[in-house]
């Protein structure tokens, strides 16, 4: 536990966490395509309107000695209890008061991974949500990325109704 506490505390010393805000939507493109291969990553024009209409549903890690975006992650609230590919495209199925949120990009740039940063920025995201009343976090993953969620707490459904980017993806969920 004391191990546990340390890497948390380092991870608070060394990035600020918090919402997304107005004139970041270029980095957090910029780091989206960075993060995952061309067919797989958001397109600008879904990422901003995302951050246009949600930006409460991204949470940042800002590095405090440079001021970068080290990492994020993101998503749209629903009522719907099952992933399906229309949520990285269609803002329209944002329900603010929905009760479950689709994460839609955990991105973390290179040179920050291996530090314990993603499962923090999501450990904070489910606390969050979770006083914001939602219920259920779910996020589609490759195979290859399955044993890294189950290690943050999350549930494998299965193969999720998606073939974004060509892929096959399990779909996971987190009750928070």
């Amino acid at each position: 536990m004391q191990e546990k506490n340390t890497c948390n505390q380092t991870l608070n010393e060394r990035f600020e966490f918090r919402s997304i805000r107005n004139g970041e939507e270029d980095r957090a493109v910029a780091i989206e395509q960075i993060c995952f291969p061309p067919h797989e990553a958001c397109s600008e024009k879904h990422m901003k309107e995302r951050i246009v209409n949600a930006p409460e549903l991204f949470l940042v890690a800002v590095d405090r000695e440079t001021g970068e975006i080290a990492g994020f992650l993101n998503g749209i609230s629903t009522d719907e209890d099952a992933f399906r590919d229309e949520f990285f495209t269609d803002i329209n199925l944002y329900n603010p008061i929905g009760k479950h949120v689709m994460l839609l990009g955990l991105d973390v740039l290179p040179k920050y991974r291996g530090q314990g940063l993603a499962k923090e920025i999501v450990r904070r995201y489910a606390q969050r949500e979770k006083q914001n009343g939602r219920n259920t976090l779910i996020l589609t993953c490759l195979q290859e990325k399955v044993e890294m969620y189950l290690k943050m707490g999350f549930h494998d459904d299965g193969m999720a109704n998606s073939t974004w980017g060509g892929e096959e993806w399990h779909q996971m969920r987190l009750t928070i």
